[in-house]
């Protein structure tokens, strides 16, 4: 969800644009090799289609049929994905009832890369997560709060898999598990690459809008 923009956010935003576009077009062919991000996400056993797929076909004069409002299943499972411009790294799964520590995530990072990019979910933010990372020499970018439009996985990778998910039914936490390792082996490395450099059109649009929100 957006949240209203205070003068100093859009401010701080359109700033840390700047630097990131200009670290980014210093060496775009680097900060491809070397990028890595991670968030996580809940895959539900059943996710209701959008509007826009349950949209229907009615003849002229007769009304759409209606239809019961969905919500999805209480099953469900969180999946933290790292990635880079060439495809999953990995992928982490939590089932329900567990909770993501700052303990979990410093055990999750691994030294591939050296510089990575994630939101500022307190648990991403803790004394062992952030540690971990000094340790590994990560150049950790700079993540402004209240900004999806900023995080490639919010605003690129998990929406078109909700959308492949939308109105499949799943009976376990493995079966929906299987469904998202089949959705990302699809995908070819374009798509990955695609969504790393959709960042600089956004940098770009925040500067140019002085720190508000780029649309979708």
């Amino acid at each position: 969800m957006l949240r209203l923009l205070t003068t100093d956010k859009k401010r701080t935003r359109m700033k840390i644009s700047e630097q990131f576009l200009q670290r980014f077009n210093k060496n775009k062919t680097d900060f491809m090799r070397r990028f890595i991000t991670m968030d996580e996400t809940w895959i539900h056993h059943y996710t209701p289609e959008s509007k826009q797929q349950s949209k229907q076909w009615t003849e002229a004069g007769c009304s759409a049929p209606k239809k019961t409002r969905l919500i999805p299943s209480a099953g469900k499972v969180m999946a933290l994905v790292f990635r880079d411009a060439e495809g999953i790294l990995f992928i982490d799964y939590l089932g329900r009832g567990k909770t993501i520590t700052g303990e979990y995530c410093s055990n999750l990072v691994c030294k591939k890369k050296n510089i990575f990019h994630q939101d500022n979910a307190p648990v991403h933010k803790s004394v062992l997560a952030m540690g971990k990372l000094r340790d590994l020499h990560y150049e950790l970018l700079e993540y402004t709060p209240s900004s999806p439009d900023l995080a490639p996985s919010d605003f690129f990778l998990f929406p078109k898999l909700k959308l492949f998910l939308a109105g499949q039914r799943f009976s376990s936490n493995q079966k929906a598990i299987a469904a998202v390792e089949g959705y990302f082996a699809d995908l070819t490395k374009n798509h990955y690459r695609d969504g790393i450099m959709a960042l600089e059109h956004c940098w770009n649009k925040y500067i140019s809008l002085k720190g508000d929100y780029v649309e979708k």
